[in-house]
């Protein structure tokens, strides 16, 4: 028995993907402002402070304030999109990707109730999946990351959907079993895996060989997700042959240009 509204869906596409959610009579689905692709008649759309997970345990404005902020710290949107099925019979919406890779499809209820994303990651979820943030224990992880020392928490039963760039492989690690990744290549794993940074020896590795100054070093038990082309990395590339385009938006650690070089996109 799950908690959380009980969704069912379809992915379409190869490389740029769109995930179709059916809805039963006053099922909900909640999604991030931008990703609505389409949706049935009959389907009511509402925009909401936070992720609703409040709402039907019946939280106050300060909890509803304080669930919106933690989304604000991962870059995202103070208020969220609710589809809700106010028809007869099934519904069908669709949310698509905002660029070329896979959907994810994340059921919460059989991954122990908790994921750890990548900030901005987050497409849509059943309503009643909270959408909080998940500080990096050590302060190295996070100075260092490449991707910032916050990172999304998706919290409850329901099922969950996050987008990442490139091919998507889902790995399982045995207890104490060690995966040394770059950092930016992370897209999410469950809460029982141990995320640190390893420092890359050699000075001649990190300056002429490419790559950043620090592994995402990932330790066993427990589920990660990896992506083969970070969203950084994409941009950075078409930066670099459109130079008109200017000063790019820094996508890598909290050291801005700093962390560019790190994390290895230092043009």
């Amino acid at each position: 028995m799950r908690n959380n509204h009980e969704i069912d869906y379809k992915i379409y596409g190869e490389e740029l993907q769109f995930v179709e959610i059916e809805l039963d009579p006053n099922e909900t689905v909640i999604g991030e402002p931008g990703g609505f692709m389409m949706m049935d008649d009959g389907i009511q759309m509402e925009t909401i402070f936070g992720d609703g997970s409040q709402q039907p345990q019946g939280g106050g404005l300060l909890d509803k304030l304080f669930s919106a902020g933690k989304r604000v710290l991962v870059g995202e949107n103070l208020f969220m999109t609710a589809f809700t099925n106010v028809g007869q019979g099934k519904k069908k919406v669709s949310f698509a990707a905002p660029y070329t890779g896979k959907i994810i499809p994340l059921d919460l209820q059989q991954l122990g109730g908790t994921i750890i994303a990548q900030k901005d990651a987050f497409l849509c979820a059943a309503k009643g999946v909270s959408i909080g943030i998940a500080f990096q224990k050590r302060l190295g992880t996070g100075i260092f990351g490449g991707e910032g020392f916050i990172m999304e928490k998706l919290d409850g039963d329901g099922l969950a959907f996050v987008h990442a760039g490139g091919y998507v492989m889902e790995k399982e690690l045995q207890a104490g079993e060690i995966l040394k990744v770059d950092t930016g290549c992370v897209v999410a794993f469950t809460p029982t895996i141990d995320f640190d940074i390893e420092f890359i020896r050699g000075i001649k590795n990190w300056m002429f060989g490419g790559e950043g100054l620090f592994f995402a070093l990932m330790r066993g038990p427990g589920k990660v997700w990896l992506q083969s082309l970070p969203i950084s990395r994409l941009a950075s590339r078409i930066i670099q042959y459109s130079p008109q385009l200017g000063r790019r938006r820094e996508e890598g650690s909290i050291l801005g240009g700093l962390g560019n070089l790190l994390d290895g996109d230092g043009y």
